[in-house]
Order: structure tokens, then C-alpha cells, then sequence
């Protein structure tokens, strides 16, 4: 149409010019007034027109060129107005075409080819819609891992930006839950549906389910890219296998592929085996648990329940919270619960000799066999028993093993996206912003992060986790905050006995124990009741106490209790020439402000009596 538009201005002036051309010689030649002849003319001078007798053939010959000017330019307009009428006929079928593929081809016509429907009927139409892949193609927050960094992350990121759209991808079929009650309250509850419910009464007595949200807090992955206001998705049952970092773009184990504008690595770990349990053969392997999962704690409450005896192998936190809970379900049992580390005593890494000498005893008197000094030399399956060949010659069989002997920084991602990762404590090493590259971060246990006041660090404790992961969402952002939190670590032996830990708490340092005569106040059931939660690290703030009262009395000496006498409570101080670098509170709770205080001051102290003051163990 615009083509014919333009054609059309250029010949209606000439048309018109030619027309005025001919009329006004029309005038001038034809209609021109004649001159009368003067009387006495002859008779033979008749009326003339005025024009010359040649002048005729001229007339038609401008007739003739103006006509035919005339004609051929109506052809040509009708021609091209034809032919853009015929290719916009063509445009809006093909465009109609992309838009309905199941629209019949006579439909496709124009306006004025075809009537349009009424407008009832167009209301009424609805058109089809593809159907959404369950693997959004684009996530603008992309969280790898779905444990407690990625829930604390995402947590935190919409707490900062309200429409972020974050998505979680989780090898695990489960949604985030925290995993310290499967090692601690799962154990105690008197509910044979625990395995199922995954719901729990903690010290207090209140339940709780492990589980942070429902389902209800999230999103499908699929409905992630359309919802109005953001959410969080889980994609749970995949793995992140490949990075581009260079495109942020990841590759999935189904080859699916997802780009990002932020992403945060939170992969975690993988507990560790023994190698001569992995050298033993299938058989040995069906009958070993590393315990980490929650698939972990229903296939091992499951064994409890239908073996005779069991064997953990490991000294340290999981290792002995495990013994315990199983020996006090052996109180009402036939089931034989055996300990056996390289140790002298229960947590012989972090607890001072004398105090992991009264956790091992404290841990017998809840009906486990406990075994130090012992080390696995191999392992064998015969007669239907796992049969443990120990160094000094003696062996053990058993229906079941668990090994808890650590866990291993999850870093398969480095290769692909070029990370660093630490030589000496494994995982992605991380500026003071817990960024490792370019719109990447890493949180919780597979980040190595510098400590201002203790060095390079990696940490594998739950409260990490929370603090390194809202943290790590808070700069992903825009925060740009650094990480300067000290987090603690707690474990429980039971409802009766606990302890909190902050810095650097390894038993090679020399260390200064304080004591005082415990309370009935002075357990964890007590202090969970009193706080209303059994997850104690998520009623610690990053709160570095300012200011403290130092209680009048009694003088705490410090020295350890002599034999026989009860370790009720106490403060360990671990030093790094005469600079306390770790604080252990035995049955101390609700003082870790105080303790990140002493260890971020990173003075001297010659008397550390005037220091375990600070933590008031003398009170009633």
C-alpha cells in the first residue's frame, strides 16, 4: 500500500499538468475569437476556426501522448496496489500461522476478505497455551545445594529483595531441614511414627518437625519464572554436574541446563569411610551406614530395631551423640551398642584428656561398650556377621557398622569452574565477602574462609551454616558485607549434658579449665526450656557483648576437678601463646556473646581466673 501511495503522488502532477496543458491550447487554439473578414471580401472566404490548416494533426498527437500517459499510469497503480495486497494477505497469514498452528488455513484471511467474529465470540476464545517445563531455563538467584546454607541464603535474599525469584537445586529428595536432631532429639522420642513424621519433642517438651518450612512456603520450579511476587523453588533429586562460569550457566545430571545472575555454591560435604570398609567387599559395604541423611536415620533406626549388636567407629561429635542415643535405646532392648576410636577418650580431639576421660566414662553409664585406642586393620563378611580384625590382633563381629569418622568438602564443581580449593582444609577458598568468582559465593561447610583473628578456616557446624549463608545472600545483593562472625558448635550427650564451643577448640593446645558445682539449671533440657528452642544457634545472635558484669563471690580457681569430682560445669580456655583462641562453656549456656568478645579483644592474659569471672559460673 505505501508503494502504490507513492506511485500515485508521482503521476497525479503530471496528469494533472498534461490536462491543464491541453485545455488551456484548447482555448487559445480552438475557441480563440476569429477576425471577421472586411465586407467586400469575396464570397468564396467563408467562416474559419483561426488555426492553420496543419495545425490538427498536432492536436490529436497530444491527445494521443496525454491519454496514454493517463491509462498507463491507472495500470500501474492498480497493478502494484494488487500485488502489496496480495503480499500483506501473505504477511498476515504467515504471522497468524506462528501465533496458532492450529488454526485452519481458511481462517487466515484479512479484514476485508472476512468478517471478524463478534466480539462475544473472541471473548470466549481461548487460546492454547504450551505447557511450563519442569526445569525453569533461567533463575536469577541459583543456590546449589539444598542443606542449611541455601535455606539461610534464600531466606536472606528475600528478606533484601521481596520479588527475588530463587531456586534450589538439591541432590536430596527432601526439602532444607537442619540436621542436628538426627543425631540428638530423633533418638529419644517415645513416637514409633518419628521415621515418618520427622517430627520430634525437644528438651522442653515442645514438638517440632526437622523441616524449616512446609511445603506450602514454596514454589514448584515450574510456576518460578511466572509467580507474581518471587518465591523460592526446590528442584530437588538433582545434581549440578558442569559451570560455565564465563556464560552462568550450570548443566544438571539430566543434561538439563539452567543460566543464573547470582549463584551460590553450598554443596556441603560427604562423610567419609574407613578404607579397609571400602576395600571389604559389597557385603560389608550393605552393612555399613555413613550416617548423614535423613534416609540415613530411618535405614539405621530401622537396623536398631531388628539386629543384635552394633559397632560405631568414631570418637568425635557424631560418632558419640550416636552412641548415646542408641546405648539408652539398648537400656530396653537385647541390642549390644559398641564404640571403638583411635582416641584415649570420647571427643579426645577437642575435649582437654581429663574431661574426654569423664565424657568416655559418662558415655559407658549410658549402656555403651566404649573402646578406645583401637584401630580397624580389616574387614571381612562371614557367617552372616561383618568381622572387624582390629591392630592388636583381636576381632569383633557385629550385625551393622557406622563409621563417623568426618566428613569430606564437596568441591566436583572447582574443576569446571576453575575455583581455587584449599590444599591443607579442602573446600572453595573465599575472599572476607565469602565470594570465590565473579557473581559466585560459597557458604557453609565447603567455603575456606579467612578469619580476621584466627587464620584461614573451614567450619562444619550448623551454626556456620546459618550465619556464612545469610551472610553470603545478603552480598548477593549488594551488601558487600565481610565475614568477621565467630560461630559456635554445640553437642549434647543426652538431655543432661551439653556443651557450647567457639574459636578454635583442638585438644593439642594447652588449655585452662575452670569448674564450679553444676545446677539443676545447668543442662540443656534446662536451657531449652527457658529459651523455647532445642536448635540453640538460632537463638545466638551475631552479638559481640560490650560490656559485662562480673558476679561477687566466691573466686573461681582454675584447675580441674581432682578424681572423682563432678565436671557440673566449667569454662575451658584453649591459648595460642598466652592468647585465648577457643572457649569451650561445659554446661554453660547463653554466655557466647561474652566468649566472642574475649577472643575478638586477642589480648594476653597472664590470670585467666579474672577471665573465667566474665562468665559468672558461680551462679546460682
Amino acid at each position: 500500500m505505501l508503494q502504490s501511495r507513492v506511485a500515485w503522488q508521482k503521476l497525479a502532477p503530471l496528469s494533472r499538468a498534461s490536462s491543464v496543458l491541453v485545455r488551456s491550447s484548447a482555448k487559445r487554439r480552438v475557441f480563440k475569437p476569429c477576425k471577421m473578414p472586411a465586407v467586400g471580401t469575396p464570397s468564396g472566404c467563408l467562416m474559419s476556426t483561426g488555426l492553420p490548416r496543419d495545425s490538427s494533426s498536432n492536436n490529436l498527437m497530444y491527445c494521443f501522448i496525454v491519454g496514454g500517459t493517463f491509462i498507463g499510469g491507472v495500470a500501474y497503480v492498480y497493478r502494484t496496489i494488487k500485488e502489496d495486497k496480495e503480499r500483506y494477505t501473505e504477511r498476515v497469514a504467515q504471522l497468524l500461522s506462528r501465533s496458532n498452528t492450529e488454526r485452519k488455513p481458511e481462517e487466515l484471511s484479512t479484514k476485508s476478505e472476512k468478517e471478524e467474529p463478534p466480539a462475544e465470540e473472541a471473548a470466549s476464545t481461548v487460546m492454547p497455551v504450551s505447557p511450563r517445563p519442569d526445569i525453569p531455563s533461567h533463575a536469577p538467584y541459583l543456590l546449589i545445594g539444598g542443606g542449611t546454607a541455601s535455606f539461610a541464603a534464600a531466606r536472606s535474599i528475600r528478606a533484601r529483595d521481596p520479588g527475588a525469584r530463587v531456586l534450589i537445586v538439591s541432590e536430596e529428595p527432601n526439602l532444607p531441614y537442619m540436621r542436628p536432631p538426627l543425631s540428638k532429639e530423633l533418638w529419644f522420642s517415645d513416637d514409633s511414627n518419628v521415621p515418618e513424621t520427622l517430627k520430634f519433642k525437644q528438651w522442653n517438651g515442645k514438638e517440632r518437625s526437622i523441616f524449616f518450612q512446609p511445603p506450602s512456603f514454596y514454589v514448584s520450579p515450574q510456576d518460578l519464572p511466572f509467580v507474581e511476587n518471587g518465591g523460592v523453588a526446590v528442584l530437588t533429586s538433582r545434581k549440578v554436574v558442569h559451570m560455565d562460569v564465563r556464560g552462568n550457566k550450570v548443566r544438571l545430571d539430566n543434561d538439563s541446563e539452567i543460566t543464573y545472575d547470582k549463584c551460590l555454591i553450598a554443596t556441603g560435604g560427604t562423610p567419609r569411610n574407613l578404607p579397609t570398609l571400602e576395600r571389604a567387599g559389597e557385603e560389608v559395604q550393605k552393612r555399613t551406614t555413613l550416617f548423614r541423611k535423613i534416609e540415613d536415620f530411618k535405614s539405621l533406626e530401622k537396623i536398631s530395631r531388628n539386629v543384635e549388636s552394633i559397632v560405631i567407629i568414631g570418637g568425635g561429635f557424631l560418632g558419640s551423640e550416636l552412641a548415646c542415643a542408641l546405648g539408652r535405646r539398648a537400656r530396653d532392648t537385647d541390642l549390644e551398642v559398641m564404640q571403638i576410636f583411635p582416641e584415649k577418650g570420647n571427643m579426645g580431639k577437642i575435649l582437654p584428656e581429663y574431661l574426654s576421660n569423664w565424657t568416655t566414662e559418662k558415655v559407658r553409664k549410658e549402656g555403651v561398650n566404649v573402646r578406645p585406642n583401637t584401630v580397624v586393620k580389616s574387614a571381612k563378611y562371614q557367617d552372616k556377621k561383618v568381622i572387624l580384625k582390629l591392630k592388636d590382633g583381636q576381632t569383633i563381629k557385629t550385625d551393622h557398622v557406622v563409621a563417623a569418622v568426618g566428613l569430606e568438602p564437596c568441591v566436583e564443581l572447582a574443576k569446571s569452574a576453575r575455583m581455587e580449593v584449599d590444599s591443607d582444609l579442602g573446600g572453595f577458598r573465599v575472599n572476607a565477602e565469602l565470594q570465590a568468582r565473579s557473581n559466585i559465593w560459597v557458604a557453609g561447610d565447603a567455603a575456606c574462609f579467612y578469619d580476621l583473628k584466627l587464620g584461614r578456616r573451614r567450619v562444619e557446624h550448623h551454626d556456620h551454616a546459618v550465619v556464612s549463608g545469610r551472610l553470603a545472600g545478603e552480598n548477593m545483593t549488594g551488601a558487600a558485607k565481610p565475614y568477621w562472625h565467630q560461630s559456635m558448635f554445640w553437642s549434647d550427650l543426652g538431655p543432661d549434658v551439653g556443651y557450647e564451643a567457639i574459636g578454635i577448640v583442638d585438644s593439642s593446645l594447652p588449655t585452662v579449665g575452670v569448674f564450679a558445682e553444676g545446677t539443676a539449671k545447668d543442662t540443656p533440657r534446662a536451657v531449652t526450656q527457658e529459651s523455647g528452642t532445642g536448635i540453640r544457634s538460632e537463638s545466638e545472635t551475631e552479638e559481640v557483648a560490650t560490656s559485662v558484669n562480673v558476679t561477687t563471690g566466691a573466686a573461681p580457681s582454675a584447675h580441674p576437678p581432682q578424681d572423682g569430682e563432678d565436671y557440673g560445669k566449667g569454662v575451658i580456655f584453649y591459648l595460642r601463646e598466652k592468647v585465648v583462641v577457643g572457649i569451650l562453656l561445659w554446661n554453660i549456656f547463653n554466655r557466647m556473646p561474652i566468649a566472642r568478645k574475649v577472643i575478638k579483644d586477642g589480648e594476653e592474659h597472664d590470670d585467666l581466673n579474672e577471665i573465667a569471672k566474665l562468665f559468672n559460673i558461680h551462679e546460682d
